[in-house]
């Protein structure tokens, strides 16, 4: 047993070793839009498209804070009520005039789309028709308070730099105890499945990008296919960002002014995010999902196991392995958490919160053999949920 358990904490220390120095550096969460930035030869026109279903919460601001924005050029915003009982398409109109604002409900959901895809490819082609001079389109959610400078930060970073996506993860919600415990964890592990510096590197192949801020050059959407080429894709954005990233350049970052304004008050909340689309990105695979189950609990769980049982069981060699894969723990989550404002002791709780990520991903595939996967807002789309 004692062998075991330091050949155990052995492995957890090699993991953090190699996450710290040989995976991108990807825990550095520094991958931010400059605050100033050369200013492009000419502003292109913008259209922004927003998927509504159920957000009359939200959806005003989102609408007036993007008409807001300090853009030099011309931008557009353009609504889909999809199937909304709330009056949201009717709050979304309110909130801005009709020379720059477009709001209009969405058509019925056709075999082989999710939602969200069905609603920004109908905002897409009504954008084309009335506004059909957009140089990039804007794909953003209903929940999202966008910074004012954020727009032309984003464009002036594609202009100069030549690329074709240009994606922010908003800042999200941070509150209540389940968003602290659960919401930065939530941020640190989609950088360490995604490195930022791999994406935005024109020479690695890794692709990825965050649906709640996507800028797209509309001539290189069109060129991948279109919205309709990912339509059955429920991790929508990071298929669109594989499919851009085959055309051009692309880039993905951390905000901290731009922010989502949905609540995940409670430890529910959370979990259907979560399970929502988990065993999607694992590809329906069982053996993935043992994988991961195996590989989470030796990297995050092994390390402070080792520690107590080490100390406990007076053997020095796993409690000094564990200790030290557990402070390589804590210092790679710390700048996610300095991101978020919150304490180092947040940190030190990683290994509980990685044990919630594990049950969520259990429970992902639970739902989906249930024909329950991809769940959201009454409507249910695994995609492929078939086991293997």
């Amino acid at each position: 047993m004692p062998e075991a358990l330091i050949f155990f904490a052995l492995l957890s220390l090699g993991a953090w070793t190699y996450v710290c120095w040989g995976h991108g550096s990807f825990w550095r969460a520094d991958q931010r839009l400059p605050e100033t930035h050369s200013a492009p030869e000419q502003w292109p026109n913008v259209t922004a498209v927003i998927p509504a279903r159920n957000e009359a919460e939200h959806i005003a601001t989102a609408v007036r804070s993007l008409l807001g924005q300090d853009y030099p050029g011309d931008l557009r915003v353009v609504v889909v009520d999809d199937g909304s009982t709330d009056g949201t398409g009717t709050l979304a109109e309110r909130a801005g005039s009709p020379d720059r604002l477009l709001v209009f409900s969405g058509r019925p959901l056709p075999t082989g789309w999710t939602g969200k895809l069905w609603a920004v490819d109908q905002g897409i082609r009504a954008a084309d028709k009335r506004w059909p001079d957009s140089g990039f389109l804007l794909l953003t959610d209903a929940d999202i308070e966008h910074h004012p400078s954020k727009l032309r930060r984003l464009v002036a970073k594609a202009e100069i730099e030549r690329r074709d996506l240009v994606s922010l993860m908003v800042q999200l919600r941070c509150q209540t105890f389940w968003e602290r415990l659960l919401v930065p964890a939530f941020v640190f592990f989609f950088q360490k499945l995604f490195p930022f510096p791999w994406v935005n590197d024109p020479q690695r192949p890794e692709a990825a990008a965050a649906g709640g801020c996507m800028l797209i050059r509309a001539q290189t959407l069109t060129a991948s296919g279109g919205i309709g080429a990912i339509r059955d894709q429920l991790i929508d954005d990071c298929a669109l960002a594989t499919r851009i990233k085959a055309h051009a350049p692309i880039w993905l970052g951390l905000s901290e002014q731009t922010r989502s304004l949905r609540a995940y008050a409670c430890l529910r909340d959370v979990w259907s995010m979560v399970a929502r689309t988990a065993f999607t990105q694992l590809r329906h695979s069982v053996r993935r999902l043992l994988m991961t189950v195996v590989g989470m609990i030796v990297m995050y769980v092994t390390p402070p196991v080792a520690l107590v049982a080490g100390i406990l069981g007076t053997n020095p060699w796993a409690a000094a392995l564990g200790a030290t894969a557990w402070g390589l723990m804590v210092c790679a989550f710390r700048p996610t958490l300095g991101l978020y404002r919150l304490s180092t002791g947040w940190a030190l709780a990683l290994p509980v919160t990685a044990v919630f990520y594990v049950l969520m991903t259990v429970d992902s595939a639970r739902r989906t053999w249930l024909g329950r996967g991809g769940m959201w807002k009454g409507r249910s789309f695994d995609g492929a949920n078939a086991i293997k």
